[in-house]
């Protein structure tokens, strides 16, 4: 496995100079904003099923077997995991160890399974006899809503990652193992991994965890240097949303869609534009785009992106800052509390896979992660690696996903394997 080249200490950004093309994006992202509102007059399902169904709209189709469930979390949401297995297992019945996936921002569980089952993680760890759970966080399409609010309340976006963290994760690892009656594998990417940083830190989750396989691993940002994020960050495009007063981002709001369509239709490059948030990917196929657009992005809410815009202006991996008086009422302290990295236990088994072509995940903040943890995670570092090629590449089976493998076999023999 390949070692990064050092970085050294890189000085952390200042804004960039307004210009033309800054203008231009900024003019998109803002509409973008505006049109968050028009989500409102979606319909709502309480506590229904789901527009859509993962199982059905992915799993099944490809001859695998897939069951829902369902939890709730000590907040009141209702969140949806799916259990997948191989052919293979239907016939057996038996499974190897629980592993967890849980996806990044703007995602759900769809996100392991959008590729052809010999290139995506979801069904290839369940060709390897891993029992295998898929997460879908609060307000993602795949989920079910809230025992009180609705999602046109603005109670129900009330909530971050650290929410995510606490509250969702939590409860999808404290069901799986009483399920299992045993500790659980977790992988997480990208956001996911910023959750699972996040929950492990506390000692009921980490006892619950055998090992954590953590894909473009993120504890701090800032040394983002993604153009479109860092355009949006230097203008506070996080604290305008918030003076408009809107609470949820829905990229798929019928206005949004049609301005996406038509800068996607001879105005620019797609994929361009989606090398602009994360950086370039060199291997997913780019000619599925709109394939991957049938299933993401899904909703978020506008107080979850003003916290990664925290940390990645502050430089911090703490909980949410609402401002001294707040924050007072609220932590007890002027300053929110940090999530301590050391607090992760050093005995807790840890595998990270990292590229060099990642603007969100920066080489820069894994190192500082990696200086902070206890513990010696085994690493994989792809140089020419993306953000979002370690859940897309085609050639992550190989590159990526065989390494994940061994290293949860190395920690957990079973004889079914």
């Amino acid at each position: 496995m390949q070692s990064p080249p050092s970085t050294g200490s890189a000085s952390k950004r200042s804004g960039s100079p307004s210009s033309p093309a800054t203008m231009k994006w900024l003019l998109v992202a803002v509409l973008t904003a505006v049109t968050i509102s028009s989500a409102v007059t979606q319909s709502h399902i309480l506590l229904g099923s789901p527009v859509n169904s993962l199982c059905t709209d992915l799993i099944h189709p490809a001859g695998y077997s897939c069951t829902e469930h369902t939890i709730q979390t000590k907040d009141g949401y209702i969140l949806a995991l799916q259990r997948v297995a191989s052919p293979a297992q239907n016939l057996t019945l038996q499974y190897g160890p629980p592993v967890l996936l849980q996806h990044g921002l703007f995602m759900a569980g769809d996100v392991w399974f959008l590729d052809s089952p010999k290139e995506s993680l979801g069904f290839i760890l369940a060709d390897h006899g891993f029992d295998v759970w898929v997460g879908n966080v609060r307000g993602t399409r795949y989920s079910y809503g809230h025992v009180t609010f609705s999602e046109t309340d603005k109670e129900f976006w009330d909530w971050s990652w650290q929410d995510l963290a606490m509250y969702d994760l939590a409860e999808m690892v404290q069901y799986m193992y009483s399920l299992a009656n045993s500790k659980i594998f977790l992988v997480g990417h990208s956001q996911g991994t910023i959750m699972s940083f996040a929950a492990l830190t506390q000692p009921r989750v980490a006892e619950m965890v055998e090992a954590a396989a953590l894909l473009c691993p993120i504890s701090y940002l800032d040394h983002v240097t993604a153009p479109l994020v860092e355009r949006m960050v230097f203008m506070h495009l996080d604290q305008m949303v918030v003076a408009l007063g809107l609470h949820q981002i829905n990229f798929r709001s019928e206005t949004l869609v049609k301005l996406v369509d038509s800068l996607c239709e001879g105005h620019m490059d797609c994929t361009d534009f989606l090398s602009s948030i994360t950086g370039e990917n060199c291997c997913f196929n780019a000619s599925r785009i709109e394939y991957y657009l049938d299933y993401e992005p899904h909703p978020s809410s506008v107080k979850n992106l003003r916290h990664l815009f925290q940390m990645i202006r502050k430089g911090s991996f703490a909980q949410y800052d609402y401002g001294f008086l707040k924050n007072i009422l609220t932590y007890g302290t002027s300053k929110p509390p940090e999530f301590e990295l050391g607090l992760i236990p050093a005995s807790l088994p840890m595998w990270m896979g990292y590229g060099g072509s990642d603007l969100l995940a920066d080489v820069t903040d894994v190192e500082r992660t990696l200086a902070e943890l206890p513990s010696r995670p085994e690493l994989l570092y792809l140089e020419n690696y993306g953000h979002i090629d370690f859940v897309l590449s085609t050639s992550a089976k190989e590159d990526v996903y065989k390494h994940m493998i061994q290293f949860f076999r190395a920690r957990k023999k079973s004889s079914i394997w």
